[in-house]
């Protein structure tokens, strides 16, 4: 509707599950006022008024961006969208060693809700909690499709790609090259578990998309 929210874990068509904190509104209904995070608030009653850029909102979210910077100084993204709000350095010491991961959990849910394989985690609790694959071995339901590394929303998975081959998860795939245009296009195990999947003949799915179009 033309208001800007902050976030970093929200995606289209997944589960929203308000990791990231960003994304406070202060809501009032019938007379009480309360902060809540935006994307799993739903509104039920007629009246209800939301305030997106108060002060009040505006100071909460710049203390949830300071701390995920803090924890996440690699993150680019994260410094970029502090700078938007206003913050220029966080209060807090940076920590050094959690990378670009900054725990929004849209890998997990797109693997989870778009891909069906499930093959993402999150493990321990607090600030131990980390995100993988079951007991940090090469997962044997990955599919090397990618979804992940394209949804994050900080770059902090790696995927190394060759012409013939992709290594993503510990798992190296092998591409499957176009049947028309010659051009490799996605994972061979990727494909067969589509075919699998919606039982869709397998020469069907050896098209690139641009030689469907």
């Amino acid at each position: 509707m033309g208001f800007e929210v902050p976030t970093l874990c929200h995606m289209d068509h997944i589960t929203p599950i308000a990791s990231c904190r960003l994304c406070l509104v202060e809501v009032t209904v019938k007379g009480w006022t309360k902060i809540t995070t935006s994307c799993n608030y739903t509104i039920h009653t007629d009246g209800t008024e939301v305030f997106t850029d108060t002060e009040r909102v505006k100071k909460l979210r710049r203390n949830v961006i300071e701390l995920i910077w803090a924890r996440n100084p690699e993150a680019g993204v994260v410094a970029e969208l502090a700078a938007k709000m206003g913050v220029h350095k966080p209060r807090f010491p940076f920590e050094e060693g959690n990378g670009k991961c900054i725990l929004c959990g849209i890998c997990v849910r797109v693997c989870d809700e778009v891909v069906g394989v499930h093959a993402l985690t999150f493990s321990s609790r607090g600030s131990c909690r980390q995100l993988g694959t079951p007991f940090d071995e090469p997962s044997s339901t990955c599919i090397g499709c990618g979804a992940c590394a394209w949804s994050c929303p900080t770059g902090a998975i790696e995927m190394k790609e060759t012409k013939t081959s992709r290594e993503i998860w510990g798992r190296k795939f092998e591409m499957e090259a176009c049947s028309k245009c010659g051009t490799h296009f996605a994972p061979k195990f990727q494909l067969d578990f589509l075919s699998e999947q919606y039982k869709t003949p397998r020469a069907e799915l050896g098209v690139c998309i641009t030689c469907r179009k």
